[in-house]
């Protein structure tokens, strides 16, 4: 088992919140032409192609057993629906606020890891989440006004990705990530191929299939790419650091997401979204500050 290296896990997160809205633009673009079963397909294959042939060539282990195994395809089915939701949103959002909306997700880390894994949250953490979850309620506020309940998609994927972050937790060091990505993109590969097999010839089947021109397809193919390092970073930084250290380093997504969908759909936030995302953000850097003040206080192991 490695021991916690937290500056390790934080720098890892921080890569997947560059990258990870990355891919989230990608879907947007092609949310109107591409059906989502179809993206989650690529999303998914593309990772299980990527990561299959390093396994194999490093010599590790594919196969997984026992509770790893089905905590492992937990994982993959939480991974999915979650991807699934935040993808729907995004066609009907702008990048930032769909989000924004979703960092309610490190608030429901915190507590489940202190429920779950018996991870340590004080008072003044437990108030920063209060105090961020008002703001996200802020940046909801315009957005259902506009679209209705898909506003409310993003909070589902706060949901299923703090579940799936639990779950990633829970195996991170008794499973090497990259097999663990693998098994990832194996499993719902299979779960989707079987479902496009079984519902193939039917009229109206979410699991239909257009033919891509060459910039969709490469789009498809970046998407899978851009996915599936955005997500082993963030497994990596779950074997070196607790969910509750790593939760607050997320906050940066919603600046790198805000900067990309500006420069790509011209999308801003409006102004009470902008104040909950402000809201939100100093919610999570004074969790961050509590985190290395807590630190400072624990003696080092010997």
């Amino acid at each position: 088992m490695n021991a916690d290296r937290p500056l390790l896990g934080i720098a890892l997160m921080l890569g997947f919140c560059v990258l990870a809205p990355l891919g989230d633009s990608i879907a947007k673009l092609l949310g109107d032409t591409v059906p989502l079963a179809q993206l989650l397909f690529f999303r998914f294959l593309m990772q299980a192609f990527l990561l299959i042939p390093i396994v194999l060539w490093t010599g590790r282990e594919l196969r997984l057993r026992g509770r790893v195994l089905k905590l492992a395809i937990l994982r993959a089915f939480l991974h999915v629906i979650g991807v699934a939701a935040m993808f729907t949103s995004l066609r009907y959002m702008p990048l930032a606020d769909a989000v924004a909306i979703a960092f309610v997700m490190p608030f429901i880390m915190l507590l489940l890891g202190r429920m779950v894994l018996d991870e340590e949250i004080g008072p003044r953490r437990l108030a920063a989440c209060v105090v961020g979850f008002i703001g996200t309620l802020l940046v909801i506020q315009p957005r259902f006004a506009d679209v209705g309940v898909y506003a409310l998609l993003p909070l589902v994927v706060a949901v299923i990705f703090a579940l799936f972050m639990l779950v990633t937790r829970m195996i991170a060091k008794q499973c090497d990530p990259i097999t663990l990505q693998a098994a990832n993109g194996i499993y719902v590969s299979i779960g989707l191929g079987a479902a496009y097999l079984l519902t193939a010839g039917r009229e109206n089947s979410v699991f239909t299939m257009v033919f891509p021109d060459t910039r969709e397809t490469l789009l498809l193919l970046s998407i899978g790419v851009l996915g599936t390092v955005a997500h082993l970073l963030m497994t990596w930084s779950l074997r070196y650091a607790p969910a509750s250290s790593l939760a607050p380093m997320q906050y940066l997504e919603i600046p790198f997401a805000t900067l990309i969908g500006w420069m790509i759909f011209k999308d801003l936030p409006n102004g009470m979204a902008a104040v909950g995302i402000c809201i939100t953000v100093a919610s999570g850097l004074y969790v961050v500050y509590r985190e290395r003040a807590n630190a400072r206080l624990v003696p080092p192991e010997t």
